[in-house]
């Protein structure tokens, strides 16, 4: 019985000093105006979303356009 007040009493006093402990975490660093977000983009010849990242470029005029794969990117015959 001595032993579970004691054990009782060494949990309670340890919550207060570790929590704020776990609690801590390092700030956020605001977002990196160098990095361009990885957004998603729609392929103009099946209308399939794709992220950018992972995207078929192929430079046009008018802009890059972004394809999801590259039998889509064949197939594209600009209007």
């Amino acid at each position: 019985m001595v032993r579970a007040l004691s054990l009782l009493v060494w949990v309670l006093v340890a919550i207060p000093v570790v929590l704020p402990l776990l609690r801590r975490q390092a700030p956020a660093s605001p977002p990196d105006e160098r990095t361009p977000r990885d957004e998603l983009v729609k392929d103009p010849v099946c209308h399939t979303y794709v992220v950018r990242s992972r995207a078929v470029r192929r430079p046009t005029r008018g802009g890059p356009l972004y394809f999801c794969s590259s039998a889509c990117a064949k197939r594209y015959l600009p209007s």
